[in-house]
């Protein structure tokens, strides 16, 4: 993935994130349905559900934290939650969303370039809708990051779209084959943008974090959503 489809993908969320809730709200171009927007939101209780079991608690660390749609499903259970995001325009819905709690401290950064310079490490890292965006060749630097910053035994939990063609926007297509993960997205004003996209299915999931030393328990739900949970299982990565 080049360093300019990263900065466009970067921009679309930027310039996305005023109409981001919409999406997950089922509103406007992403609205399909009495029957399809019951079933997404069956799915979002279920995946919510997983998470407030997983608890989790303690100091917390979110990536790629967006409009705060999860972050206010963690301080439930959070002593304390670092919020970082490559869009300011998404952290400062967020911590209108948080109600600018003070347990939240807000990062703005690019999580490809990120490094982390914290005097703490987290008992969670948690991400949602961020891994798909992770190309392939980043895969394992970014899991590398993700290890660096739990403590040991620390624990992650994380939640990301399956491939289903109802979940994004009505002028959005899926392309034909699953191996082609260069996506183009539309703003409500027409503006388009590309951005990476992979779609990941449980099992091969699973078994790629297992050969990074994780143990990671991926599942899903019928249509919509996938989550995992885990931890490091050895050093090896």
């Amino acid at each position: 993935m080049s360093a300019d489809l990263i900065r466009r993908q970067i921009e679309y969320y930027r310039a996305r994130a005023g109409e981001y809730d919409e999406w997950f709200l089922r509103r406007g171009r992403y609205d399909r349905g009495a029957i399809a927007n019951e079933d997404w939101s069956a799915e979002v209780d279920q995946v919510r559900a997983a998470l407030d079991r997983f608890t989790p608690g303690g100091r917390v660390l979110e990536l790629a934290c967006g409009t705060g749609l999860w972050t206010e499903r963690l301080l439930p259970h959070a002593s304390r939650v670092v919020a970082v995001d490559a869009a300011p325009e998404a952290l400062a819905l967020n911590r209108d969303r948080s109600k600018a709690d003070p347990r939240v401290e807000y990062v703005l950064a690019d999580l490809f370039t990120w490094r982390p310079d914290l005097p703490e490490r987290f008992d969670v890292v948690f991400f949602a809708f961020w891994l798909s965006h992770v190309p392939r060749e980043r895969f394992r630097a970014f899991w590398r990051l993700v290890s660096r910053c739990l403590r040991p035994g620390g624990r992650v939990f994380f939640i990301d779209s399956r491939r289903e063609p109802t979940s994004t926007a009505r002028d959005h297509l899926l392309p034909d084959h699953e191996d082609q993960p260069t996506l183009t997205r539309k703003l409500n004003d027409g503006r388009c943008f590309e951005i990476y996209k992979a779609f990941y299915e449980p099992a091969a999931l699973t078994h790629q974090l297992d050969s990074l030393g994780w143990g990671i328990q991926v599942q899903a739900t019928a249509r919509y959503f996938l989550w995992g949970q885990g931890r490091r299982a050895s050093a090896g990565q």
